[in-house]
C-alpha cells in the first residue's frame, strides 16, 4: 500500500500537500539502555518547502486554536517534552530554520551546517519500497539513512536531507535516535503554527540554554489533580500540557524531584556537536 501511494505521489505532487509520518525512538537518557520513548512526527511538504513536528503537539494545537478552551489541551494524548520544536526548511534557495520555545521566549536558530552525504551501493526493500543506503557524519553522531527515489524529493525527518529521494528510515549508530516511516497521506492542510515573533539565536547560545537547564516547580502554570481517574494534568508557563499518572509522583516522597525527573529534558540530544 505504501509503495502505491508513493507512486501516486511522485506523479501528482503538484500543487498537492502531503504529510509523511515518521515514528521516532530515542533514548532521553544514555545510560539506561532501557529509556526508549516512542513519539510520532509528521513531515509536510507542497514539494517547495516542509513543516516537520510532532503529531500530538499538532493535534492540540489544531483544536485550541479553534477552541481558545486550554481545558482541551488536557484531553489529548501526550506528546515527550523533548518534540516541542518545528523545522522549517525550504528547498531552492536551500534553508532550513529550527523553530523551539524556551520558558516564555520563541526562538529560532538558522541552520548553517547540512548533512553531506555518502551513497552507497546497497540496496533494500522497507516493506514495499525500494531503498537505497547512505550514510552521513552530523552533528556529533554517525547515521546510515535509506532513501526511496519513488519519491522525488530530497527531504526526510528532523534536518536530514539532500539525498536524491525521500529519506524512508534513518537511525544513529548507536541507536539512540530512529526514524522509520509508516504513513503517507493527502492533506488540505498546511502547517499555520510556528510563531509570529521569535528572537534569533546562534546555536551556541541555544545549547547553552538546554545545557545549563534545570527544571525547577517555579515552571508550572496549572495543576489539577483527579483522583478518581488517578492523574495530574500539569501546565507549564511555556504551554506545554502533561497528563501524569499519581502513581509515578507518589514513588516518591518528594513532589517536586517526581515532576522534575518526568518533565526535565534529555541530556541525550540528538544533536551532540
Amino acid at each position: 500500500m505504501i509503495r502505491l501511494l508513493f507512486l501516486l505521489v511522485a506523479t501528482t505532487l503538484a500543487g498537492q500537500n502531503y504529510r509523511f509520518v515518521y515514528e521516532y525512538k530515542f533514548r532521553p537518557d544514555v545510560a539506561s539502555r532501557d529509556s526508549l520513548v516512542t513519539d510520532y512526527m509528521n513531515l509536510d511538504t507542497d514539494g517547495k518547502e516542509s513543516y516537520f513536528y510532532n503529531a500530538a503537539k499538532f493535534e492540540k494545537d489544531s483544536v485550541y486554536a479553534a477552541t481558545k478552551d486550554s481545558k482541551v489541551l488536557s484531553e489529548f494524548k501526550n506528546f515527550d517534552r523533548n518534540l516541542t520544536y518545528t523545522i522549517h526548511k525550504t528547498y531552492s534557495p536551500k534553508s532550513i530554520n529550527f523553530y523551539d520555545k524556551f520558558q516564555t521566549a520563541n526562538l529560532v536558530i538558522k541552520e548553517e551546517k547540512f548533512p553531506v552525504w555518502k551513497v552507497q551501493n546497497e540496496f533494500k526493500k522497507i516493506g514495499d519500497i525500494n531503498c537505497q543506503k547512505a550514510t552521513a557524519d552530523y552533528r556529533g553522531r554517525s547515521w546510515t539513512a535509506w532513501f526511496s527515489k519513488d519519491y522525488p524529493i530530497s527531504d526526510g525527518p528532523y534536518k536530514f536531507s539532500g539525498l536524491p529521494g525521500l529519506v524512508v528510515q534513518i537511525n544513529d549508530t548507536e541507536n539512540d535516535h530512529q526514524f522509520n516511516l509508516i504513513q503517507i497521506k493527502k492533506t488540505q492542510n498546511t502547517y499555520s503554527f510556528l510563531p509570529k515573533s521569535n528572537r534569533e539565536i546562534s546555536e551556541k547560545e541555544f545549547k547553552k540554554l538546554w545545557a545549563d537547564y534545570r527544571f525547577t516547580p517555579d515552571e508550572i502554570n496549572s495543576m489539577n489533580i483527579n483522583s478518581k481517574e488517578g492523574n495530574m494534568t500539569v501546565q507549564l508557563k511555556d504551554g506545554y500540557t502533561s497528563k501524569i499518572s499519581l502513581d509515578k509522583v507518589k514513588k516518591t516522597k518528594d513532589m517536586d524531584a517526581a515532576l522534575s525527573l518526568i518533565l526535565s529534558k534529555s541530556k541525550n540530544r540528538i544533536e551532540r556537536d
